[in-house]
């Protein structure tokens, strides 16, 4: 692969194939921390073995917790330090993970002593963490933003985590509450957080099936207020990581694309994770959905429908619908994925640009973008060293030839095998 651009060859007849893809980005790395903070030693299989988890399997390691990894089994043997975090401070670099910058300055909290956390560029320019800084700060603890920003880097003068009551807004990114929940049980007296706005409940099911599957339980009022005891400690145990839906969404939408077939085994159409109800949405585009036990299996139509659809709760693959929109023969309207604007890049404006790159026809909301039908032409596509942009456009290059996606490399953050997949589909068709 040239490290500067990768081309992308078409498919030359429809996509059919069975496709596995690697473990969750989500679940591994609150996986990984609620590992790091159980009594013990964690066996973790199906593991996602990527960029963004090895900067929370470094961060955690300079904590003083005993990782052992093995990518070949795709599996991590962590042995937890029972909430206590053996350093007197620590220097940390997560490199542009959100999840693990997050987690992280709420994990050092339960520590002793001065803890840094620092990141790539857009980390320290656009990715928020004020509403976590201050929500930490409601609860005694000093974590402040050295550039006055609130973005990285995180500096947390660690003393007690006593716990108590907090507001938190989560807006601009659920993580914020993801990272109070999961060291929640370690505070002494409990913690009870009232959120004071709208956010993605999503990813925090998957929060607290990750807690209850240690042992932790975590009481809510229909999202608007959690509640967790204190003074308790999760329970190590042998963990089995599901695929990742959001990239399994790329796969799904190939089918969709080409008038093929996908199945993807190991992944229930009822998980935890939202994005798996991607394919709700190709099913109004006209696709026919095969729900199994185990298994989804997407069928392609031979011309794919408009759609208008909120995408909060599904935005991590936002990018992956507004890749095959133009293929549509009504126009597609994406909504209520304002807080994209937030994430490794300016999302929304990242996907009104490529399209207009390739001869899309497009219009920008401030909450979305509305795609009309277009024949896109051949073009080389920036990827903002955004995963998802990267992904999402290569899609394009199924049918369109000569599309180049610049930065090929930037995959690596969730799932670096990703054009060897596709090779390996290609060798088998």
């Amino acid at each position: 692969m040239n490290a500067d651009s990768l081309e992308i060859q078409p498919l030359q007849k429809p996509l059919d194939a069975e496709v596995s893809v690697p473990g969750s980005k989500s679940y591994t790395n609150r996986a990984l921390l609620v590992a790091a903070l159980a009594n013990g030693e964690s066996h973790l299989t199906g593991a996602l073995f990527s960029d963004d988890t090895d900067y929370m399997v470094q961060s955690l390691r300079k904590l003083g917790v005993s990782i052992e990894a093995d990518s070949k089994a795709a599996s991590f043997v962590v042995a937890g330090n029972g909430g206590r975090i053996p350093v007197d401070g620590a220097e940390l670099y997560i490199g542009n993970s959100g999840t693990t910058s997050r987690s992280i300055t709420s994990y050092v909290a339960l520590g002793n002593g001065t803890f840094i956390i620092d990141g790539d560029a857009p980390m320290r320019q656009s990715r928020p963490m004020a509403d976590l800084l201050d929500a930490l700060g409601q609860l005694g603890i000093e974590a402040r933003s050295r550039f006055a920003n609130g973005c990285l880097p995180i500096e947390v003068q660690a003393k007690e985590f006593r716990g108590g009551k907090t507001r938190l807004d989560a807006s601009k990114s659920s993580q914020f509450l993801t990272s109070l929940l999961l060291v929640a049980p370690y505070a002494d007296n409990g913690l009870e957080i009232e959120m004071v706005s709208e956010f993605k409940t999503e990813y925090i099911d998957i929060t607290m099936a990750v807690m209850q599957a240690f042992g932790i339980e975590v009481e809510h009022d229909e999202y608007r207020r959690f509640r967790v005891a204190g003074s308790q400690c999760y329970t190590p145990r042998a963990y089995a990581i599901e695929p990742d839906a959001s990239n399994a969404s790329y796969f799904f939408a190939a089918a969709a694309l080409t008038g093929g077939r996908v199945r993807l085994a190991d992944i229930a159409a009822n998980s935890a994770q939202g994005d798996i109800n991607f394919v709700d949405v190709l099913e109004k585009m006209g696709c026919t959905v095969n729900r199994y036990t185990r298994g989804v299996e997407v069928i392609g139509p031979d011309q794919l429908r408009g759609i208008d659809v909120d995408m909060k709760a599904i935005s991590d693959t936002s990018l992956t619908l507004a890749a095959i929109a133009p293929f549509a023969k009504n126009p597609v309207r994406l909504r209520n994925i304002e807080h994209t604007r937030w994430q490794e890049t300016d999302r929304i404006a990242a996907m009104v640009a490529q399209l207009r790159r390739l001869g899309v026809a497009v219009e920008e909301h401030r909450d979305g973008v509305t795609i009309m039908p277009s024949k896109p032409k051949s073009s080389s596509i920036d990827t903002y060293k955004d995963h998802r942009v990267a992904m999402s456009f290569a899609l394009v290059g199924l049918r369109v030839p000569g599309i180049h996606i610049n930065d090929p490399g930037c995959v690596g953050k969730t799932f670096p095998t990703y054009f060897d997949v596709w090779d390996q589909i290609r060798g088998s068709a």
